[in-house]
């Protein structure tokens, strides 16, 4: 009887020490289990913040458009910006004003389902598949363009936008410009010398000539 005390005894505190054992793991579990909850903001900061974001991607794509790339490569490259593109509005989080949030990620997330086909299509170089894949990406970015438009964005309710060229260099617009033209200075006149005046006084005068057969010298006499 002594040791069936002893021995159910012991049995007893094995299974306290394995409760108290599962506890812990339980707690543990639990903590491990535990995900942090998505990033709130505002409507005004998920609106400023993904604009910025739709903003690169319509540069992007425009280049990329505007590139010699073949057809392909431009449809696997563009088909990777919009993907990035909605994978990184998704991570801003969820607006605490979350009317018409719903049916702007669901047209989002069509768009990513849509440009990943595009870009299997391209990467098999299935002429036939690109084609009708990129139609329907075509779909889905108006679908979504609308959709951000109802919500409040307004770069993510865009399309793609040209490069804009860089100035060329070299001289001003508009040709040369003439040089300014340049007064001529005034000619000096030189003051007139005063002419001599003849006929003054101190021997300037002509002396008169004598006058011939003056006088009675020379004359025959009377008689």
């Amino acid at each position: 009887m002594r040791l069936k005390h002893l021995t159910i005894a012991s049995m007893l505190a094995a299974l306290a020490i394995a409760g108290c054992g599962g506890g812990d793991g339980e707690t543990a579990t639990t903590a491990a289990e535990t995900t942090e909850a998505r990033p709130t903001l505002s409507k005004a900061e998920l609106i400023s913040q993904g604009d910025a974001i739709c903003a690169e991607v319509n540069a992007a794509v425009g280049s990329v458009g505007a590139s010699t790339a073949s057809a392909q490569t431009q449809a696997s490259q563009i088909a990777g910006l919009y993907d990035n593109m909605v994978a990184s509005l998704l991570r801003l989080g969820r607006p605490t004003e979350a009317d018409g949030y719903g049916d702007l990620i669901a047209a989002a997330e069509q768009l990513a389902k849509a440009e990943g086909e595009v870009k299997l299509a391209a990467e098999r170089e299935d002429s036939a598949a690109l084609e009708e894949a990129t139609g329907r990406a075509g779909a889905a970015l108006e679908s979504f363009e609308s959709q951000a438009a109802i919500y409040g964005f307004e770069q993510c309710s865009q399309g793609p936008s040209a490069p804009t060229p860089a100035p060329e260099s070299g001289g001003e617009e508009g040709g040369v410009e003439a040089a300014p033209e340049v007064e001529a200075a005034p000619e000096e006149v030189a003051p007139e010398e005063a002419a001599p005046e003849t006929g003054g006084a101190g021997g300037g005068a002509e002396e008169a000539a004598p006058e011939e057969g003056g006088g009675e010298s020379g004359g025959i006499g009377p008689g």
